[in-house]
């Protein structure tokens, strides 16, 4: 089980976030069409087809408009998931259902641009163009894909789609306070169990309830950056969701509960929209660039977090046109950076990124993550990186650095061979504030003579011998996902509690 889990995570690394969530949804629609044909769904198949085809046909030029209108960077793959989402969720039958679809696009297209504050993006576009429409004409989405038959499809693709974004404990908190308060209203009214697991029943195969948590509530762009403030907003919409089943006076459809919730969300932890132009690019390593940008006013992050960043350019390939990566500045500096490591061969993004000269833009949104210092100072920390895994490092070590605030804390950064270590500058500085830095090299063939660091991989015996307290500290994990795994694994057989091993990551993470 373990090594198929390990084979899927390598498959989800490969691909996008917004390239997974479009062959999702490619998919259901292709399976609601031949279930059509087949008989397994009430629905005229050709229906499916048009209005998935008129949504694709009327957002993508709606949205060229709005895009040259604002003078903002778009982004095709988004556009063309929320048309196929509304084409999930509203009614079809054409040509009476056309209006309300089209009308839904053109909604969904503004909502993009128009409902943002200092270019925050704020509401889902599909949930809030059909709330809104529901409440101007009193039409409302049916949410025909909530049925028996697309359910496991939605379930699978839902699952990946969460598995990719690490949104496993937010959907728990959405499904686990939605069956509960459904549950408790129907044993209130009728005091018997056997409703109760008629209406979960109803619940999962026939409503809403799968696709809104799946799809649309874990948006990230519209979702809150921290856990804590994802739980949150994962049981309010939940409960908004569940008043029609709890008959207390107010019944929110789950379009507009979600567009309260992206409400609480933006609230909670308000996401930025920066266009930055590139200031200073310099190389860190024969393979990793650095790039750095100035830092607009009032801009805040905490050290170790990451952003969204948006590079539109000429036929990208499955990768897409955006990439997360962690900010190597720290908040104390006048700039933004990043540090990017290049493989071959490169995607498209990467060859494009790598061409940006000073004074060409780029799009960095929703500043998130939880992989930040710990509030308590005395907690005895490790560090441990696997090549350019370690710039959060970077930007945690340069903050505690300039505010010389002491930290125990004991970096073990792996490198193939010296020459990619990166930001050596930074790490030796951190000495300064109680920083100990180890270094490895894992090419064990190219070490030079006079190299004084470990060599090889991180094992259980080089942390034991680096960190002689190495059972009482907390463990910060970045690297490319395979190696983050495996120190897991590491760490686990060490007898080091779960609790006490933090990883880095970005939803949608790619190494290419």
């Amino acid at each position: 089980m373990m090594y198929m889990m390990e084979f899927l995570d390598r498959y989800l690394n490969r691909i996008t976030m917004y390239r997974l969530t479009l062959y999702y949804l490619i998919g259901l629609l292709a399976i609601a069409i031949g279930g059509s044909a087949a008989g397994f769904l009430p629905y005229n198949p050709l229906d499916i087809a048009i209005g998935a085809l008129l949504a694709v046909i009327v957002s993508v030029p709606v949205n060229m408009v709005f895009a040259r209108l604002f003078g903002a960077v778009t982004n095709t793959e988004s556009v063309f998931i929320t048309a196929l989402i509304l084409s999930l969720i509203v009614p079809f039958g054409y040509p009476e259902h056309a209006g309300f679809l089209v009308s839904s696009c053109i909604f969904a297209m503004a909502v993009k641009y128009l409902p943002t504050i200092d270019k925050h993006h704020i509401f889902n576009p599909a949930g809030a163009s059909v709330a809104a429409l529901a409440l101007l004409t009193g039409k409302a989405a049916t949410w025909w894909v909530g049925t028996p038959f697309l359910a496991p499809f939605v379930l699978l693709g839902g699952y990946l789609l969460v598995r990719k974004i690490e949104r496993e404990r937010m959907v728990a908190v959405y499904a686990l306070v939605y069956l509960i308060a459904v549950a408790l209203a129907s044993l209130l009214r009728t005091g018997s169990l056997l409703t109760v697991f008629t209406t979960w029943q109803t619940t999962i195969l026939r409503s809403a309830f799968l696709f809104l948590g799946l799809v649309m509530l874990t948006e990230p762009l519209t979702s809150p950056t921290t856990a804590r403030h994802r739980d949150i907003y994962a049981g309010v919409v939940a409960l908004l969701a569940a008043t029609p089943v709890l008959r207390i006076g107010i019944a929110l459809t789950p379009e507009l509960a979600l567009s309260v919730g992206n409400i609480l969300s933006y609230v909670m932890s308000p996401n930025y929209r920066l266009d930055l132009a590139v200031a200073v690019r310099k190389l860190l390593t024969p393979d990793t660039l650095a790039m750095s940008f100035a830092k607009p006013p009032g801009f805040r992050y905490e050290p170790g977090q990451y952003m969204e960043w948006t590079l539109p350019h000429w036929r990208p390939d499955s990768r897409g046109v955006r990439r997360y990566f962690s900010l190597a500045s720290s908040p104390t500096e006048g700039d933004l950076a990043i540090g990017v490591k290049f493989y071959t061969p490169p995607s498209t993004y990467k060859r494009t990124l790598a061409g940006l000269l000073p004074g060409a833009h780029i799009i960095a949104a929703q500043v998130a993550g939880d992989f930040v210092l710990p509030k308590d100072p005395s907690i005895p920390l490790v560090f441990v990186a696997g090549g350019i895994g370690v710039v959060p490092f970077r930007s945690m070590i340069k903050y505690l650095v300039d505010r010389r605030e002491r930290r125990d804390i004991v970096l073990l950064y792996a490198n193939r061979k010296h020459t990619d270590i990166a930001y050596r500058d930074i790490f030796d500085a951190g000495s300064s504030v109680g920083i100990r830095t180890v270094y490895t090299l894992t090419d064990t063939a190219s070490i030079p003579a006079d190299w004084k660091g470990e060599r090889g991989r991180v094992t259980p015996e080089m942390v034991k011998r680096a960190v002689p307290d190495w059972q009482r500290r907390t463990y910060y994990l970045s690297g490319p996902q395979l190696m983050v795994e495996n120190f897991e694994h590491t760490l686990s057989s060490m007898g080091v509690p779960k609790l006490q091993v933090k990883t880095d990551f970005f939803p949608g993470y790619s190494e290419t």
